[in-house]
């Protein structure tokens, strides 16, 4: 099966591809917000609360800001709304349902508001626990799919699949967001902003104190 095709439906490969100032239009509109005043723009307040825990599971805080820290909950829900084309809004909104149904079904809650992290938790690990050939035997399912609906098509993907695309994407639009924040770029990974001098053959340790470039 061709995973990147599969990858492109779900909007992923799309979102590590859009063009730079259109992120960076969407990274400078997050300053000034703060979770705490954040009201979001694609998911309800309720999923809003639910996408910052979410994406602090996937990134917590160490001895670097968590997602949240850096907005990356408000980057991805300005992305959904302002990037994803309309079936990749629906997609994303369904799989989102179907997983804080499973969280609710195994926290014996009725609110997703009154879901926690420790609710969120073992859902999370759950959906993304998975061996390489029980992910392939997904990114199939998900192509049917995606391009079921694309034709116009009646379509259906099982809730474990659906689960598992929700977590899996959302973990690639966390790193892609942490990675390309302003406190990240410029403390944490190695920023250059004027091109010095060309090294060939520099040690990296020397060069970058090890760090991967932020630009």
């Amino acid at each position: 099966m061709d995973r990147r095709k599969a990858l492109k439906n779900m909007g992923l490969a799309m979102g590590y591809t859009v063009a730079t100032p259109t992120l960076i239009s969407i990274m400078q509109s997050c300053k000034g917000e703060t979770v705490a005043t954040w009201t979001p723009e694609f998911f309800s307040p309720s999923e809003g609360a639910v996408l910052t825990k979410l994406v602090d599971l996937i990134l917590p805080k160490t001895d670097t800001p968590s997602a949240s820290e850096v907005q990356v909950d408000i980057f991805i829900d300005k992305f959904a709304k302002d990037v994803m084309e309309k079936e990749e809004q629906e997609f994303s909104k369904m799989a989102m349902a179907k997983f804080t149904d499973k969280a609710l079904q195994d926290s014996g809650k009725t609110q997703i508001e009154d879901l926690t992290a420790e609710d969120l938790e073992p859902v999370l690990a759950s959906s993304l626990k998975y061996s390489r050939e029980d992910e392939a035997k997904m990114f199939e399912s998900i192509t049917s799919y995606t391009e079921a609906v694309a034709e116009g098509k009646e379509a259906t993907l099982d809730d474990e699949t659906t689960r598992f695309a929700f977590a899996n994407n959302l973990r690639g639009l966390v790193i892609w967001g942490y990675k390309t924040s302003e406190y990240v770029g410029e403390e944490v990974l190695a920023y250059l902003p004027v091109p010095g001098e060309y090294i060939a053959c520099g040690d990296a340790q020397e060069l970058t104190g090890g760090k991967a470039w932020s630009l």
